[in-house]
């Protein structure tokens, strides 16, 4: 009874501070209809966990069993709202210890029978996946698909995405790299994205390269052509260790439409990572009067992914903010410094100089003709 009432008084106290706060921002009008609003936003906002299948690309998608399910244990303890749990992809048999699998089935058995309010998800991609393993809903499990779609082969993989959509799935059709897009591209999606009518689109900033005024000129883009019953997804990335700051911003537009903020244990994903959620957790709790246990994040931190960490670290590094400024695909700053042993200045010579067409499908043919174009010019110069 007394930890009842505990956290009974942790939960008021909370909730006064996330009253406070609003009363000082919303100083001169009326706080009662501002209150009200704060509540309405508190109830339209989901994180989504993208350790297993982002965090893949780490450790090559070997978690273990255990492990996997030890982490959804966690999150689901920690109120995490949506669990995304690996790759749906073309794998030749079924290995437990890996998220990675051909049937949705499989991916089912990680899932507890006590899931309390968390939903689960799964990725699917056009270039990799046989939609004929796809199985139709059937009212539990696996019950979101998220759909990458690429702008250099966009029709086919919208067709996937329907196809997807109408096996009963909530579909999330997550465009990537949509700063590549010009503002005619982004309208052309969201008007074929509105024809198939998914749960959810996600601005996807795939090499980490958006500021604020890009996040407010794309979200304003998209709110305004996208239907209103779609939900509107957010998934970064560290390049400019900018994620955490931005999902701050994209928190507080007053928009009415339900969103949705990609995260992962302590930022797990391919180089430079994610928004760590644990970061976003707590600040929800702050700000929106979330009630995300974090106590059961840093437990599936210490406990799995320290130790990952530790083996091969992620977070920022100077050669991901270059790819990031020039907008490009992240492989090549990496791919330079491997293969040719290349300071981050010579990197910088060589990125300003990528064609457009270029940027968002890592090409190492075309990575190896410009370095030896640059180094052939700069040699001439120098005589």
């Amino acid at each position: 009874r007394k930890r009842v009432q505990g956290d009974s008084r942790r939960s008021d106290k909370t909730e006064r501070k996330a009253i406070s706060r609003q009363r000082n921002c919303y100083t001169g009008l009326n706080f009662n209809s501002c209150l009200y609003n704060q509540k309405e936003k508190m109830n339209k906002i989901k994180l989504l966990d993208c350790t297993l299948r982002d965090g893949g690309y780490i450790n090559d998608w070997e978690f273990g069993f255990d492990c996997a399910k030890d982490i959804i244990d966690n999150l689901i303890k920690a109120n995490i709202d949506i669990i995304e749990t690996g790759f749906l992809r073309n794998v030749d048999f079924y290995n437990p210890d890996k998220t990675l699998c051909s049937h949705i089935e499989e991916f089912n058995n990680l899932i507890p029978a006590n899931i309390k309010n968390s939903s689960f998800a799964i990725m699917a991609m056009y270039s990799n996946y046989d939609i004929k393993n796809l199985s139709k809903y059937k009212g539990d499990g696996i019950e979101i698909i998220r759909v990458p779609i690429h702008d250099y082969n966009i029709k086919e993989e919208l067709i996937f995405a329907k196809q997807i959509n109408d096996k009963g799935y909530k579909l999330s059709v997550n465009p990537i790299n949509i700063m590549g897009y010009s503002k005619e591209q982004i309208i052309w999606t969201i008007n074929e994205v509105n024809k198939i009518h998914p749960w959810q689109f996600s601005i996807v900033d795939s090499f980490g390269s958006m500021k604020k005024s890009d996040l407010d000129r794309i979200v304003s883009l998209v709110d305004t052509n996208l239907l209103k019953d779609i939900r509107l997804g957010l998934h970064l990335h560290e390049n400019m260790a900018l994620s955490f700051s931005l999902a701050q911003n994209f928190l507080e537009k007053s928009s009415d439409r339900k969103i949705t903020v990609d995260g992962s244990l302590s930022g797990m994903g391919r180089r430079p990572g994610n928004l760590p959620i644990e970061l976003i957790a707590d600040y929800c709790n702050e700000y929106y009067n979330k009630n995300y246990q974090t106590d059961y994040l840093f437990e599936a931190i210490q406990k799995h992914i320290q130790e990952i960490k530790n083996k091969n670290n992620w977070g920022y590094g100077a050669e991901f903010f270059l790819s990031a400024k020039y907008n490009l695909h992240r492989d090549y700053p990496e791919y330079y410094i491997k293969k040719y042993n290349l300071s981050l200045t010579e990197i910088n010579r060589i990125l300003r100089q990528f064609d457009k067409s270029k940027k968002s499908k890592f090409d190492c043919e075309y990575a190896d003709k410009l370095y030896f174009s640059v180094i052939n010019s700069e040699s001439e110069f120098s005589r």
